[in-house]
């Protein structure tokens, strides 16, 4: 048996020993979710379970962000491992016996990311003596508004320790097959950008539109050539998608041509080349559209996260990594980038690392029935965190 061996099995027998202790801490934090920056409750159980022997422990100083430091006893590298902590504004149905009251949910998992986080700590503090280099444990708030790891990086998360960071590790977890890991090098979740539009024309009596500049059908031509957009700039082969989801006119009553025409929506982009065309070329196309049929064009664009791109080598590790702990056949390539947006993406922009996906649908629910992450319905199985303690700690503990 080789050293890996034994650190895994040991990692192992930690974990499931722990287990018990984590599903309770991930339970009270479902139970009791919190939107946003600031969250107070979800931050205190995190220093209280982390108070513990060979953690260091620090605090937000404007968000309700936690970092443990864990210092090896053998030189090496340091190692950021993430844990986002937020809900979402929704009201639960998953009829669970711990379940929200209240109109926010645990829909996208963070309850466990936090608790894995929290296992895999405990873990790393037990073997400091194999443990090469330092390991900041990462509690991020804010991940479901996009500021939350930003922030947390304008704070000073890679200045915590010395050296600084030169590797950072997530693990979120999805529905699908119980216990398997997927991940791919290069683009793996999409940047995300949010626009809003208002055309402006002038109203009047919908019995004479010649005497009135109507926006309704320059907003209408605007949606169709923002699909045209998509198709006929970028290529298939980098992906654009872009969905007009609000269209309001405010009209007062149904016999009458509105002043304007406000819509909004979102745009998923793979590579900042491509954010880059976007941010130069969509607010032309808009005012050109108003501006020939006699409305006035205005457009809001904001980057929300960029794209979440995985680095080559630490991808390779990853993988390499989980395959030691779990065998080779838990571990799959993602065969493509997920359109969706995470802010990870920030800390992947200054510190090369991975982001991977690890799969927990409850073996009594069909997977072709299994609801997505960000659904009221979503339900994933806890016993996953002794896999997800595990693999975040084989992450820095494991050398490939």
């Amino acid at each position: 048996m080789n050293a890996d061996t034994t650190l895994l099995t040991a990692l192992r027998a930690g974990a499931e020993a722990m287990l018990p202790e984590l599903v309770a801490l991930r339970r009270e934090i479902h139970r009791d979710p919190e939107l946003g920056l600031a969250l107070p409750r979800t931050q205190q159980r995190v220093l209280e379970a982390l108070d513990i022997e060979g953690v260091e422990l620090l605090k937000g100083q404007q968000i309700g962000s936690v970092i443990g430091i864990v210092r090896g006893a053998l030189p090496g590298e340091t190692v950021i491992l993430r844990g986002d902590m937020d809900a979402l504004p929704m009201r639960e149905r998953t009829g669970l016996d711990y379940a929200a009251e209240g109109d926010a949910m645990h829909a996208c998992g963070h309850d466990l990311h936090v608790a894995g986080l929290v296992g895999a700590g405990r873990l790393l503090a037990a073997h400091r003596d194999q443990l090469a280099g330092t390991v900041v444990l990462m509690f991020q708030p804010g991940e479901e508004v996009g500021d939350g790891a930003r922030l947390m990086l304008e704070e000073g998360l890679l200045s915590v320790v010395d050296p600084a960071p030169s590797s950072a590790y997530a693990i979120h977890v999805v529905p699908g097959e119980y216990g398997y890991f997927s991940t791919k090098p290069g683009p793996i979740m999409a940047g995300s950008l949010e626009f809003g539009i208002t055309v402006k024309g002038r109203g009047g009596h919908a019995s004479a539109p010649h005497l009135a500049i109507d926006p309704v059908p320059v907003a209408a031509d605007i949606v169709g050539a923002l699909q045209a957009f998509v198709t006929r700039t970028f290529s298939v082969f980098d992906p654009v998608v872009l969905s007009v989801t609000q269209l309001s006119t405010g009209g007062s009553a149904r016999n009458v041509i509105p002043d304007a025409v406000e819509m909004g929506g979102t745009i998923r982009v793979l590579s900042a080349e491509t954010q880059r065309t976007v941010e130069e070329q969509l607010p032309a196309l808009v005012e050109g559209l108003c501006a020939a049929r006699g409305c006035e064009g205005e457009i809001e664009l904001n980057l929300l996260c960029p794209s979440t791109v995985n680095d080559v080598e630490r991808t390779e590790h990853a993988r390499a990594a989980l395959g030691a702990a779990f065998g080779e056949d838990r571990v799959w390539e993602s065969p493509a980038p997920v359109m969706g947006s995470e802010d990870f993406a920030y800390v992947l922009r200054e510190v090369p690392g991975t982001l991977l996906f690890l799969r927990a649908t409850p073996a009594d629910i069909d997977l072709a029935q299994a609801a997505p992450n960000h659904s009221p319905e979503v339900v994933f199985d806890d016993a996953i965190l002794a896999d997800q303690a595990i693999a975040l700690a084989a992450l820095a503990l494991v050398k490939a």
